[in-house]
């Protein structure tokens, strides 16, 4: 995402800050509901990004367009049933809160490209980054390499031994990921998850798709 000046670069900052900020709080919620108080003890039950940024993350995310926040800390002990079918649901959680931004940003440019509501161009833009930027924060989380989400989204579905594997593997997953988006091969399995729910999104919201 380029940004053509200083004002595109001015509107990029809250949408992305709205994207991983309600990325990490849907986290720490539902594993707060699901009995783990570890969130709520360290602060992340808060829709103040203040409490999600990670300094040198969020100075990648906003100059490089590669970044990170700060994780929520998680307890599975504190689950109350299957332990790993927890884990599965809280690392859901991020992405689906991602995909529910973007369908309400694509609604709301939806009704302004129809002149149902007024809008100026500065907000038109914002909405479209929001749309953008929870597209490729939900897709890229979904790629299944610790410590993305993906990867203990997998570990939930797949045999117990399998899962193993997955969770064996987190040592090595930081590295993989790197060499994943260094190498460009990270765009190759995240970007059919960005148009694939682009698609749903845009056809639901009656934008015409075009990614």
């Amino acid at each position: 995402m380029p940004f053509g000046n200083l004002l595109d670069f001015l509107i990029y900052i809250p949408a992305i800050l709205i994207g991983i900020t309600f990325h990490e709080f849907a986290h720490g919620f539902v594993a707060y509901r699901l009995g783990d108080p570890t969130p709520k003890d360290q602060g992340r039950l808060t829709l103040n990004p203040v409490a999600h940024l990670d300094p040198l993350g969020t100075l990648l995310l906003l100059f490089a367009h590669f970044g990170w926040a700060k994780p929520v800390q998680v307890n599975p002990y504190y689950f109350e049933g299957d332990k790993r079918r927890g884990m599965m649901i809280v690392s859901l959680a991020g992405p689906f809160m991602n995909v529910v931004l973007a369908y309400l940003g694509a609604l709301l440019l939806g009704l302004a490209l129809r002149q149902t509501i007024p809008i100026n161009d500065i907000m038109l833009k914002f909405l479209s980054d929001l749309v953008q930027i929870n597209l490729i924060l939900a897709a890229f989380n979904l790629i299944p390499v610790p410590p993305l989400d993906g990867s203990k989204i997998l570990a939930g579905i797949l045999p117990r031994e399998s899962a193993n594997f997955i969770y064996r593997m987190e040592q090595y997953g930081p590295l993989i990921l790197m060499l994943l988006i260094v190498t460009g091969l990270s765009q190759n399995i995240f970007g059919p998850i960005v148009k694939f729910l682009a698609m749903i999104i845009f056809t639901a919201t009656g934008i015409p798709y075009s990614y």
